[in-house]
């Protein structure tokens, strides 16, 4: 491949999204990496390191992605692609021990949630909840006095859908302490943004669908470390549990995310602009995003990450008009049928700006507002965006 570890070390993160994984510089050689659809390779007596074998073990379709991946995200090991982003959540959370503890958001992706749930309730993990942004009770759950210790702390930040903080370095660090491994998945921030890894992370999770393919074409997911332990008994989840990646969807992956700086550059500034106008908005009754001043988890957003992503909250205010107006869950399903250019559909990170009530959702824990509506800024025109939820909110006037 084009970049080594030191190359991609030397260079700016919007360098190594345009060159990471290139095919070798030969004469006529192509500039991107092909699509190999081949399911078997050849190959005579027993398989060894780096033997390919069989497409469910290797493809070299992935390697380029694994490898851009990787080196945005400072790991000195290849990443690994898998079908999904539930995928990737299932090889991580089969690092928890038998009957081991599992720390979680109680804000977090709701199938990352159902899947932990699922697990406990078989008894495979003890599964704890709790506000990730609160140090104090994250810590008290790690290592309750007279308790189990926690064998895995599951980090989002910010989290999804209420956009919560962590305190990643000091989570980290009191996990380790306790002897807790940490995952963090890094979906709404990407490595452009937030480099777990570096923060004291042993493993960094991506819903590739979201912003590193960037086009809402793509289901992939992907898992990141530099623990050369963790890494093999996480290729070995993948290759008997059968979570692969299709060749074309890691070459569509990759070519996505050739864009993500420029991206994660306009939509991040648009969120800031949305939000800012937001907040002053009389139909908005409060607003969640790390980039306001406001926002409680700001200060630790600004000392950890290289931005503010590109997602937001809002809650509608109470109905105040003569009839009281629309309020709650109606206000906000209102709101968003009147939209013209901003797209009601789950999912987050495309070029296309999308919106969505997430308790639409029967998954989402009912601690999530009913009127809490998700935005992804996406790469439009900002005043338009911003006109287009202008006429939506007037229409909720009593």
């Amino acid at each position: 491949m084009s970049l080594s570890e030191e190359q991609a070390a030397s260079l700016s993160a919007e360098t190594v999204v345009v060159a990471a994984g290139r095919p070798p510089r030969e004469r006529d050689a192509p500039v991107n990496p092909p699509i190999v659809l081949s399911s078997t390779y050849f190959g005579t007596g027993p398989l060894g390191p780096g033997d390919r074998g069989y497409g469910r073990y290797s493809n070299p379709s992935w390697d380029p992605f694994e490898q851009a991946l990787a080196q945005l995200e400072g790991a000195t090991l290849p990443g690994l692609l898998y079908a999904s982003g539930l995928a990737a959540v299932s090889s991580a959370l089969s690092l928890v021990p038998a009957q081991g503890v599992l720390v979680m958001p109680s804000h977090s992706y709701a199938g990352s949630l159902v899947m932990a749930t699922e697990l406990a309730q078989k008894g495979a993990l003890e599964l704890r909840t709790v506000d990730i942004a609160d140090t104090d009770a994250v810590l008290e759950q790690l290592a309750p006095a007279g308790g189990t210790p926690a064998s895995m702390l599951w980090l989002e930040s910010p989290t999804n859908p209420m956009l919560g903080v962590a305190d990643i370095r000091a989570l980290t660090a009191a996990a380790h302490a306790a002897g807790a491994l940490v995952v963090t998945d890094n979906t709404f921030s990407t490595p452009l943004v937030q480099q777990p890894l570096s923060l004291g992370s042993d493993v960094v999770l991506h819903s590739v669908t979201k912003y590193l393919s960037g086009h809402s074409d793509v289901v992939l997911g992907a898992l990141v470390t530099s623990d050369a332990e963790l890494h093999a008994r996480l290729l070995h989840h993948r290759t008997i549990h059968g979570g692969i990646a299709g060749p074309f969807e890691a070459w569509l992956a990759l070519r996505g995310l050739r864009t993500l700086a420029l991206r994660i550059e306009r939509s991040q500034a648009s969120a800031a602009v949305l939000a800012e106008r937001l907040s002053r908005h009389p139909q908005v009754g409060s607003i969640r995003y790390p980039g306001l001043p406001s926002d409680p988890g700001h200060e630790r957003a600004k000392a950890q990450m290289k931005g503010f992503g590109s997602v937001l909250c809002i809650e509608m205010a109470p109905g105040d008009g003569p009839d009281g107006g629309f309020s709650g869950a109606e206000a906000a399903d209102r709101m968003i049928r009147a939209l013209q250019l901003w797209l009601p559909a789950t999912s987050l990170g495309g070029v296309e700006s999308l919106i969505e009530r997430r308790r639409r959702h029967t998954a989402e824990p009912e601690s999530v507002p009913e009127n809490l509506v998700r935005l992804s800024v996406g790469i439009e025109n900002v005043e338009d965006l911003w006109a287009d939820l202008q006429q939506a909110l007037a229409t909720l006037d009593g």
